[in-house]
């Protein structure tokens, strides 16, 4: 392991520099603003990679902030898992950001200033190695995306933004309840330092330590969209513009990340009686919340609306994978969390461009009304249809193949509730989104048509789709390398003793 990586404070400092400096200087021209915005999004990228690259020698790597070493300073950790996130959310920014700077930028203010603001919370909460920073993170991302999701204005976009603010703003101060609890049981917030403090723990406070894990399990539920939590999400994100949507695709993955973090970290196999404690619970909840996102979709009239229980669906899998913390199960969770993050982004742009086309009718799936581009963006549908609902070739097939295939090894229980529920699953998202398609692009003749069909798709916006959306395919071309990473990183997580060196007496 080693420390004082300067490189691990980038991600933060770059998206905290871009936003102060735009939100000051929100007088400058649009052409610049999105220029400007536009590099400091699209550098994360190589950042993204320079930092993967390094963790890729599976050396544990830590920034202590004004040099107060752990557990007593602030800490950034970068590991394969954080690595990876902050790829993933540097190349779906970029593509939002891009499809934004066609137009959707210009419906309210300081747009590009709140965006870099939401990057700079989201990277934060990937890199942070404390409770009490994650929470600083959480409370950053969350007030950006306050902002971001109202706007443009709207009643619909205030009706759902009230619910999603008056929500988080609760998971915010049980999160704070959680976090004052471990501290006050513990002594400390770092997460290395607290998975030995709880794993000494004795039967007195052991109890009392669970009560803060479920504390913290229900916050990152809420941010997760995880049942019965999750029904401030389909409207939120329906009513939210493009590229706001596509960036909240990874809002729930951050939730799920905080999940595997505290569940595989502080409370993971070497926890003694607190090992594992709510991975049982975990396991139900998955099931329930992959039923859930599928009736949801059945029963959806919007296509934003069914797009969004796709994501209530992928979170429901992912949390599968996490529940069964076996190697294995984490690494086809991983792959299938970046196959669904991307796909459901793209998704939601190619949602956009469809109603751009669709004038009137916009996203309503009970009209049936002509494109100017059905070809195009009908094939861009069904190939993003295929990925999502987990048909062979695609990466939705990979990604759920490795996850049934790791239940196998916890016998026939799980098998028997798991398989039939993502197998007929996929078979009602299939039937959904065939509806939907069969909805959007089934033109009316020419004659009894109500209007005239809207231009073409903008380039750019249609590049920033395809670019999403083509992850799937790169996704299978690249299985082998990707899965060996997916499984490298799993290891690594469940490789406790290594993150417990990090604090003095840790190792012990």
């Amino acid at each position: 392991m080693s420390s004082l990586n300067h490189w691990l404070i980038v991600p933060i400092l770059l998206p905290l520099f871009a936003g102060a400096l735009l939100l000051f200087a929100h007088k400058l021209s649009k052409p610049v603003k999105r220029l400007f915005s536009s590099l400091a999004c699209l550098a994360l990228v190589p950042l993204a990679l320079v930092l993967l690259n390094q963790a890729g020698d599976d050396q544990l790597r830590w920034y202590a902030l004004g040099n107060w070493q752990a557990p007593f300073g602030i800490v950034l950790l970068l590991d394969r898992l954080s690595a990876l996130m902050l790829l993933l959310t540097a190349v779906l920014a970029s593509c939002a950001l891009l499809y934004a700077c066609r137009g959707d930028d210009e419906r309210g203010a300081n747009f590009h200033a709140l965006f870099q603001f939401q990057l700079l919370g989201i990277n934060g909460a990937f890199l942070t190695g404390d409770l009490f920073n994650l929470f600083v993170f959480f409370e950053i991302l969350l007030i950006s995306s306050y902002a971001l999701l109202v706007h443009g204005h709207g009643a619909a976009r205030i009706k759902a933004g009230m619910h999603y603010v008056v929500l988080n703003l609760l998971g915010s101060a049980l999160f704070l309840l959680g976090v004052g609890t471990l501290y006050g049981l513990t002594g400390t917030l770092n997460m290395a330092d607290l998975a030995h403090k709880v794993a000494a723990a004795d039967g007195q406070t052991a109890p009392l330590i669970a009560a803060a894990g479920y504390l913290l399990l229900l916050v990152f539920a809420l941010k997760a969209a995880i049942l019965p939590l999750y029904f401030w999400l389909p409207r939120a994100y329906a009513a939210a513009s493009a590229p706001v949507a596509a960036l909240f695709a990874i809002m729930t993955k951050v939730g799920l990340y905080a999940i595997v973090r505290v569940f595989t970290l502080i409370f993971g196999a070497q926890a003694g009686h607190l090992s594992n404690f709510a991975h049982e619970l975990l396991w139900w909840v998955a099931a329930l919340t992959l039923a859930a996102g599928v009736f949801g979709a059945l029963a959806a009239r919007q296509l934003q609306v069914l797009l969004s229980y796709l994501v209530v669906v992928s979170v429901g899998t992912l949390l599968a994978g996490i529940a069964l913390a076996s190697a294995d199960a984490l690494a086809g969770a991983l792959y299938y969390l970046v196959h669904s993050t991307l796909l459901a982004g793209g998704l939601f742009l190619l949602a956009d461009l469809i109603v751009r086309q669709r004038g009137a009718a916009g996203g309503d799936l009970r009209q049936t009304h002509s494109l100017r581009q059905p070809l195009l963006l009908g094939g861009l549908f069904f190939v993003g249809a295929i990925a999502v609902a987990g048909l062979p070739p695609f990466s939705g097939f990979i990604g759920k193949l490795m996850l049934l295939r790791a239940v196998l090894e916890f016998g026939a229980n799980q098998a028997l509730l798991l398989w039939p529920i993502v197998l007929i699953g996929g078979l009602g998202l299939l039937i959904a989104l065939s509806r939907a398609g069969s909805a959007i692009f089934w033109a009316l003749p020419a004659e009894e048509q109500s209007q005239e069909v809207a231009a073409k798709a903008d380039p750019l916006r249609l590049f920033s789709c395809c670019v999403l959306l083509s992850a799937s395919v790169l996704l299978v071309l690249a299985a082998q390398p990707i899965s060996a990473y997916m499984q490298a990183t799993a290891a690594q997580l469940l490789n406790v003793p290594a993150y417990l060196a990090l604090v003095p007496g840790g190792g012990a």
